[in-house]
């Protein structure tokens, strides 16, 4: 029962984190129909201005070796601010590679390759200058709470806590702005007809920085926790992530919040399922629930019908 409850938790942790990370794309592509390649990196970024705010310093191989900030922030501070400078980064990934495309009308696919060459700018960025090697936000930063509790004989981690109660938190905000502020109901008139949203006076365009900025804040977030749970695995950590995240985004579906976060929980509980000699196959999971959704319900889970309006 116990290792039944462990395997429980760890599987619903790492839902979590596909969870926030699926619920930026699905901002993304709910307001303009294409997939934000540059996500990943955001997420990257996040966690490396996670440990740089709490005063870590840059390895010997960056280009700013040595490096550290002449202040140092509580974790919880240095993680809202490090989502914020995330969702700045989105925003100007957005007005670098999507807005000028958008004004030109140009092909969803050229989109997506401008989002793809962001990404891959940011990452090479965050290579020259932090280097290659990888950096661990110390466990102790959690200052006044322990390292694990103890939950029915289950030994779970405190992060692992925290990265089940801050998705949660981040479902329920979303859902609520979504059906209950201004904002949140012009957001859905774009998604649906951005064309008619604009004739109602609604500004698509700031819309649309909004789901970016959205988007990068929970991405920043969620690379901080993983920063803090597993540590930051050099500059190209956020691509797996990310490509996960299309598998948890496609088996939720399309632009939906609530099946972003089904999606990350379903592939989460059944990773952990997967017995540890089999370890290595963890990864191809996601992309099984991919292939099989595609297959019986291209929608996905909680997706609306290909006939319809995402």
């Amino acid at each position: 029962m116990d290792h039944l409850l462990q395997i429980l938790v760890n599987g619903l942790s790492a839902g979590a984190v596909y969870a926030l990370f699926a619920l930026g794309y699905t901002l993304v592509f709910s307001v303009l129909g294409v997939i934000n390649f540059a996500h990943g990196a955001v997420f990257t970024l996040g966690a490396y201005f996670t440990y740089l705010l709490i005063g870590g310093p840059v390895g010997a191989n960056g280009a700013l070796a040595g490096f550290r900030l002449p202040f140092a922030l509580p974790f919880w501070l240095a993680l809202a601010v490090a989502g914020l400078g995330a969702a700045l980064v989105s925003l100007l990934v957005e007005a670098t590679a999507f807005a000028p495309l958008r004004r030109q009308r140009s092909d969803p696919l050229l989109t997506l390759i401008s989002s793809l060459g962001a990404g891959v700018v940011l990452v090479n960025l965050v290579q020259i200058l932090m280097g290659a090697e990888s950096y661990a936000i110390p466990a102790g930063t959690l200052a006044g709470l322990p390292a694990a509790v103890n939950l029915g004989g289950a030994t779970v981690r405190t992060v692992q806590l925290l990265l089940m109660g801050i998705a949660a938190l981040v479902l329920v905000v979303l859902t609520l702005w979504l059906e209950r502020s201004r904002s949140g109901k012009a957001l859905q008139a774009v998604s649906e007809d951005p064309l008619m949203a604009r004739l109602l006076g609604i500004p698509a365009g700031s819309m649309i920085r909004l789901a970016f900025a959205i988007s990068g804040f929970l991405a920043g977030v969620a690379g901080g926790l993983v920063g803090l749970s597993v540590s930051i695995a050099g500059p190209y950590f956020g691509i797996g992530f990310g490509l996960k995240g299309l598998g948890v985004l496609v088996l939720g579906g399309l632009g939906s919040v609530p099946g972003a976060v089904l999606g990350g929980l379903v592939v989460g509980l059944a990773e952990a399922l997967v017995p540890a000699e089999f370890s290595g196959t963890k990864d191809g999971v996601a992309y099984a629930f991919l292939f099989l959704m595609l297959m019986l319900r291209p929608q996905g889970l909680l997706g609306r019908p290909q006939s319809s309006k995402v």
